[in-house]
């Protein structure tokens, strides 16, 4: 089987990547736009540079049965384009587009495409998990490009009879991570004492491992075809829990304060830092039992394992506030 994977250079294309290489009849060509510094021999290189609607893909559809698409703009924080909805249509609707018609139209026969929870909303009430039957709710403009990008597929598929499978992940995290997790994973290394000692809420997790797992059974189980699946651990999470096992997987102390949520919450409102509150405070739950029952799926690694294995490769290289680097605990 000859795979098309885009975003090869990313977190989680690189984490496929290292997935597949373990299967002995499977063939990689990786698409990149700044080439991974450590490629495995066995996979075919190409360059494609930006994705966008006049991304040229014949070279690297040619010949593939199958396409991983997870290139895309990723969600920032605060975004600096002065219009974030078009700029993310035009990389993750438009490309993903392009790439999905220049695929069907070279014979290959399914694509799978990393979406995102962000499809169905931003948070959930404890206890009242999205699924995939929910309807999609997006609040901003990236979760509403990555729903535009489904739809536009499964119309794409209908058309021309390729199967297309959607993966809708959570917040990932693994060795490498970065952003707000891996700022989580310094401060907590650091020793310094933080607010979040009392925050009753649920956030569900998945491991790159583990998403790299969920999509490898999505390449190849015949029962994928045009579904959508929710990605997760498996087990959900309040902030509190989070930052002490990450503490335990770090090898240091917990120095969490009992601050009130609700203080928490309107500190950071005051600050303009209501998103990121909401990130903290509240919850955002994903029922996983579709992928089990449809494709007999259970993630590999549970969260402390995942939070192990992270916490290790980021104590390889571990930089100070300053930004000074620490090798070790």
């Amino acid at each position: 089987m000859r795979i098309l994977l885009t975003g090869a250079s990313g977190f989680v294309g690189q984490a496929v990547i290292s997935r597949l290489c373990g299967e002995a009849d499977v063939t990689i060509r990786a698409a990149f736009r700044t080439r991974p510094a450590h490629l495995p021999d066995r996979i075919e290189a190409i360059a494609i540079g930006d994705l966008g609607p006049d991304t040229d893909w014949c070279a690297a559809v040619r010949d593939v049965d199958v396409v991983v698409h997870c290139a895309a703009r990723v969600h920032v924080m605060e975004d600096s384009e002065a219009d974030p909805l078009a700029a993310f249509r035009r990389t993750n609707v438009a490309g993903t587009l392009g790439l999905a018609r220049a695929a069907a139209a070279a014979g290959c026969r399914r694509l799978v495409f990393i979406s995102s929870i962000k499809v169905n909303g931003e948070s959930t009430a404890i206890g009242q998990p999205f699924t995939e039957m929910a309807p999609p709710a997006p609040q901003d403009p990236y979760g509403r490009s990555k729903l535009e990008a489904e739809e536009a597929l499964f119309a794409l598929g209908r058309e021309t009879g390729m199967e297309v499978v959607m993966i809708r992940p959570p917040l990932v995290y693994g060795p490498g991570v970065r952003a707000n997790f891996a700022a989580m994973m310094r401060w907590v290394a650091c020793g310094i004492p933080l607010p979040f000692g009392a925050i009753d809420n649920r956030r569900s997790l998945v491991g790159v491992a583990n998403l790299a797992d969920l999509v490898a059974r999505c390449i190849a189980h015949p029962a994928a075809a045009n579904q959508v699946f929710l990605a997760g651990d498996g087990e959900d999470v309040s902030t509190t829990e989070l930052l002490r096992r990450v503490a335990k997987a770090l090898g240091k102390p917990a120095r969490l304060l009992p601050i009130p949520q609700s203080l928490i919450e309107a500190a950071a409102t005051l600050a303009g830092r209501k998103a990121l509150a909401d990130r903290l405070c509240g919850s955002l739950q994903v029922d996983i039992g579709k992928a089990r029952q449809v494709l007999g799926w259970a993630p590999p690694l549970s969260v402390d394992e995942g939070l192990r294995t992270t916490a290790a490769h980021f104590l390889a290289g571990v930089r100070r506030p300053d930004g000074s680097l620490v090798h070790g605990k």
